[in-house]
């Protein structure tokens, strides 16, 4: 259960002279074209809080949205995730690429998008992931799937004369807006390439950026 890594020209520093977003951005393209199952996936991982103190948690989510100040998701602000975030707004994200060999991970402050910007994403959505945005109480308890199905059904119904369906007032997305960047390619004999960029936390001047080579 070992894996060879190399081949690929060596991560440089210089890929990352335009910044950090377009070698993220340009890494997703190639996981497309290389036919990579969900190649926008990436591990969320927050912090929960406890009697017992704070815990780590994390799920995958699906990255809806790049840019130079950082990288948007989309989920039910009542989730476990949301609760989390809204009790500490920070978080890391991992994308990982293993027939690739790369993997990036973002580290920052979270904080929710404007209602405008989640309302455009929505009106992108299938209807059907727009209904099931609403049947489902993510997160909580429920006693079965036939349960579950019936709420979806009674929520189909709800809106069938509805032609545009409105956004949920608990529903929205989040932005992470990196404190660090972290790039890594698998390298012969676990000698990997990490290249770790520093910044202000959504600063998208690249001259403000920090980059640096770590040990693997």
């Amino acid at each position: 259960m070992r894996a060879e890594y190399g081949g690929d020209p060596d991560l440089d520093e210089s890929w990352l002279a335009d910044g950090w977003e377009p070698l993220l951005r340009n890494w997703i393209e190639q996981a497309t074209r290389a036919g990579i199952a969900e190649p926008n996936a990436m591990t969320l991982a927050t912090v929960e809080m406890s009697d017992a103190g704070p815990r780590p948690a994390s799920r995958t989510v699906l990255c809806k949205g790049l840019s130079s100040t950082g990288v948007t998701f989309y989920t039910n602000y009542d989730s476990a995730k949301g609760e989390q975030l809204a009790a500490v707004p920070y978080a890391s994200i991992t994308f990982a690429w293993p027939a690739l060999e790369r993997q990036v991970t973002l580290r920052g402050p979270v904080r929710q998008v404007e209602p405008e910007i989640t309302a455009v994403y929505w009106r992108s959505r299938p209807r059907t992931s727009q209904i099931g945005a609403w049947a489902s109480q993510q997160s909580r308890p429920i006693a079965s799937r036939a349960e579950l199905d019936r709420a979806l059904d009674d929520t189909t119904a709800r809106f069938a004369d509805v032609e545009q369906l409105p956004v949920p007032a608990n529903w929205g997305g989040y932005q992470l807006r990196p404190e660090t960047v972290e790039f890594w390619q698998g390298r012969r004999s676990r000698l990997h390439n990490r290249i770790r960029v520093a910044l202000d936390a959504g600063n998208p001047n690249v001259s403000a950026m920090k980059v640096e080579r770590l040990q693997p």
